[in-house]
Formats: structure tokens, C-alpha cells, sequence
């Protein structure tokens, strides 16, 4: 019975030590494998934006408000979100490159404000979806095929500038009642040209006689626009929202009022730089629901399924600062009606 009872005793020693064996083997495993998982660094989105302007220490409202509505959302550039930026420098031509680099990078959303860069996104890409917050028509344009199903690989949002020309026209009449001559300020490009169609039928309505003052990307002569006005006795001016211009707003708004030019925009940026007023969406508020577009296509959502939003609010600017130094006095029934004076 003794040897019975030793052998027994060995035998439950031998599978003691088997588990042993086995669970140490398991916990190594352990070890190996979950270091691995934990050290798997997580994927972070890039969003691959593209700029008209041309300094990226001093972006654009635009680009601030977008960037804000992104941190609404709880995005921190550079710990949970990269940005890819890219800048044309006012220079449209320069977009299909630029967008091509940024496909090259393989970036998980394009967001592009201009209709070249949209354009060239289209042809460059099916695949990588592209936010727009742009100030076409982007069904006349031939970007999409409707507002409410886009189709495709694009979405985003239209600022609806052209539904607005007869309101623009109106107002400035109201600011500048002799005006009969007015100069429209454009890049020299075919979309500038139907947009300048789309003034001259509103135009009509009102007996005003439009005349198109087109300036070329590439070392554009403002200068000679401007002569070009006061030679046609123009009494009023109207700029054109184009990447172009927007990078040179600065000196359009002073050559303006150099010449007592009052100028109308169709969005703030202008004003803001020294422009008389303006008329048309809240643009840093359409950035910034840019970013809600970029939120829900990181979250799965398809472009083809998100409809192109539309602004529902539109804002008057008008630059008080300016109308003095031009020498002009704007109506109270206009003042009265204005989202916002800058004085």
C-alpha cells in the first residue's frame, strides 16, 4: 500500500507540473500577443484642405472657422485629426496639381472651396470623398447631378451666390441710386463669364448697364481695371467671389475706394478688408458645418447619400469706415437692415 500511495502522490506531482507548464506557456502567449495590439498605434484621419491663399501662418477666416468647427466636434489637430494643407497663392491654375498631390497622399477626405480644384478632385479621384463649400451652382456647373443626390464621390455645401445677383443689384441701387454704369470685377476664366451672364439678366430688370472688367490669374492688372471703370464712368462696382480675388481683396478694397468706387461683394471677406458692403451667406458658418460633413463621412456615411445643404440665413455687411472715406452716405433705411456695421 506504501508504494501504491508513493506512486499516487508522483503521479499527481507530474500533473501539477503540466499545468504548470501549460499555463505559464498560455501566459507567455499572453504577453506576446497583447503588447503587440496595445503598441498597434490607431489609425488617424487626414483631411486634405485646399487653400486660395497663400499664407499658412495667416490662413483665411475660412480656414480658422472650418478649423473651429472641427474642434466643436471634438477633433484636435494633430492628436485625433491631421490636416494635409495646400495653398494656390490666388492662383487657380495651380489647383489641379495641388489636388493631385493631395491625392498622391491618399487622404481620407478632400475639402476644396474653388470650382478648379473641385473639377480637378472630380477627374483625379473616384474613390477619396470630396467636402465642397462653394459659392456655384454646382448642378449648372456640372459638379453634381442634384442638390438632394449629389451621386458620386461629392457633397457638401453651396453658398447659392448666384440665386442672390437680383438682391445684390437691388441693394447697391438703394446705396447708390444714380448708379446705371456698374463694372464687374472677375477672373478671366468661362466660369467667370457665365456668372457675369447670370448678373446681366438681373441687371435687365433693373435698367442697369453692366460691363465685365476681367483680369488674368497670372499677374493680374487690378491697375488697369480700375482705369478701365473710371475711363466707362462706372459709378459702382461689383466683385466677383473667386479664389483669385479673394487673395488679393486687400487691394481691390483700396484701389476702390482710391478711386470712390463703391464696391459690393457677395460675401463678407471683402468688406472686411476695406469693401463697402456686402450681401450673401454667413461664410465662416458654412465652414464650419463644412466640418460636419467631414465628421459624418469619417463616421461611415456615404457622399452619394448626403445632400448638398444650402444656407437659410443671409447677411448684409456694410463698411461705415468706407462710405466715409468715398464720400458716400448710406441710406438709414439700409443701415436699418444690416447684420453688421463695421465703423
Amino acid at each position: 500500500m506504501p508504494s501504491v500511495e508513493r506512486k499516487v502522490d508522483r503521479d499527481r506531482k507530474k500533473d501539477v507540473k503540466k499545468e504548470i507548464i501549460v499555463l505559464t506557456l498560455c501566459a507567455l502567449l499572453l504577453a506576446l500577443c497583447f503588447p503587440v495590439d496595445a503598441q498597434q498605434p490607431q489609425k488617424i484621419p487626414r483631411i486634405g484642405y485646399l487653400s486660395s491663399g497663400g499664407e499658412p501662418k495667416a490662413p483665411e477666416a475660412s480656414v480658422d472657422a472650418f478649423r473651429q468647427g472641427l474642434r466643436d466636434l471634438g477633433y484636435i489637430e494633430g492628436k485625433n485629426i491631421l490636416i494635409e494643407y495646400r495653398y494656390t497663392g490666388g492662383r487657380p491654375e495651380r489647383s489641379p496639381s495641388l489636388v493631385a498631390e493631395l491625392v498622391q497622399l491618399k487622404v481620407d477626405v478632400l475639402v476644396l472651396a474653388q470650382v478648379p480644384a473641385i473639377r480637378a478632385a472630380k477627374q483625379a479621384t473616384q474613390t477619396i470623398p470630396i467636402i465642397m463649400l462653394t459659392s456655384v451652382d454646382p448642378v449648372a456647373a456640372g459638379i453634381i447631378d442634384s442638390l438632394a443626390r449629389p451621386a458620386g464621390n461629392i457633397t457638401g455645401i453651396t453658398l447659392l451666390t448666384r440665386d442672390l445677383n437680383g438682391k445684390r443689384l437691388e441693394l447697391l441701387k438703394e446705396v447708390v441710386p444714380t448708379a446705371s454704369r456698374v463694372g464687374v470685377l472677375s477672373p478671366d476664366s468661362p466660369d467667370a463669364r457665365v456668372r457675369f451672364k447670370e448678373y446681366e439678366a438681373a441687371a435687365h430688370a433693373l435698367r442697369v448697364q453692366l460691363q465685365s472688367l476681367e483680369v488674368r490669374s497670372q499677374n493680374p492688372d487690378f491697375e488697369g481695371a480700375f482705369q478701365t471703370a473710371v475711363k466707362g464712368r462706372m459709378s459702382a462696382l461689383i466683385t466677383l467671389r473667386n479664389g483669385l480675388l479673394i487673395y488679393h481683396r486687400k487691394q481691390i478694397a483700396d484701389l476702390a475706394i482710391k478711386n470712390r468706387l463703391p464696391a459690393m461683394s457677395e460675401l463678407s471677406d471683402m468688406v472686411e478688408a476695406g469693401g463697402l458692403v456686402s450681401y450673401g451667406a454667413n461664410e465662416a458658418d458654412s465652414f464650419k458645418r463644412g466640418a460636419m460633413y467631414v465628421d459624418k463621412i469619417l463616421k461611415g456615411a456615404k457622399p452619394a447619400n448626403l445632400p448638398v445643404e444650402q444656407p437659410t440665413k443671409f447677411e448684409l455687411v456694410i463698411n461705415l469706415k468706407t462710405a466715409k472715406q468715398i464720400g458716400l452716405t448710406i441710406p438709414s433705411s439700409v443701415l436699418y437692415r444690416a447684420d453688421k456695421v463695421i465703423k
